[in-house]
């Protein structure tokens, strides 16, 4: 039986949203064992004179928990 955990993150990338969930992934995935999904709760743009200079992503990544040690 499986169980998985849920952890939110904030990425950013300064070329699109996309880039920010796949950079959050990457970034995600250094850290974490067995990621197997994730969700974008929330997206959000910095602006600066008028421009966008940033764009944000705030994630839900899911992962499976290892199976603890037994004996």
């Amino acid at each position: 039986m499986s169980v998985a955990r849920v952890t939110e993150i904030i990425a950013s990338s300064p070329t699109s949203f996309e880039d920010a969930v796949a950079n959050g992934i990457q970034r995600a995935t250094e850290t974490l064992n067995n990621v197997n999904g994730a969700w974008v709760q929330d997206q959000k743009v910095v602006v600066s004179n008028g421009a966008v200079t940033e764009y944000r992503v705030n994630l839900k990544v899911t992962f499976i928990l290892q199976e603890g040690a037994t004996g």
